[in-house]
């Protein structure tokens, strides 16, 4: 993926504006799930996510943040919007250096395009996945190792 032309920082934010993050460095790997979890957030068939290092993440405006625990048996806490409701980015406890930030909230969601898809073992049936891009039946034990793979495309 590249950046635009101007090298600007990648920008988003909630769906009402009150909420707006910048992105500095590359654009960062983007993967959709396929888990429950990301299908109830979304509202949709996978949620898109894009993993950005937590320093190079700054984010402003009203938020709100909400616990659960994930597949892992670790804690996710879903940060969104307390005006709108939308859903911005997760924090993941086993990787506290990172931030998830959902692809919908994007302002320019191009970037947001899928370089890996993960938990399709829930995938709905009808979500045809293109047979080019690497898949993960469940969620990678180490996601660190995992995300390391999108540098090199090896996708362990």
């Amino acid at each position: 993926m590249t950046r635009s032309a101007d090298g600007a920082p990648i920008a988003g934010g909630c769906q009402c504006g009150a909420v707006r993050y910048l992105i500095v460095g590359p654009v960062p790997p983007c993967h959709a799930c396929h888990c429950r979890e990301c299908q109830a957030q979304s509202a949709s068939a996978f949620g898109l996510s894009l993993a950005v290092a937590r320093s190079a993440f700054a984010v402003t405006g009203p938020v709100r943040r909400w616990d659960r625990q994930n597949d892992l048996g670790a804690r996710t806490t879903c940060v969104f919007c307390i005006e709108c409701g939308t859903r911005v980015f997760h924090i993941d406890s086993l990787t506290p250096d990172r931030v998830s930030v959902k692809g919908g909230s994007l302002d320019d969601r191009t970037l947001a395009v899928p370089s890996a898809h993960i938990w399709v073992s829930r995938k709905l049936d009808w979500v045809r996945l293109d047979p080019g891009v690497p898949t993960h039946e469940t969620q990678p034990a180490d996601m660190a190792a995992w995300r390391a793979g999108f540098a090199d495309r090896s996708f362990t």
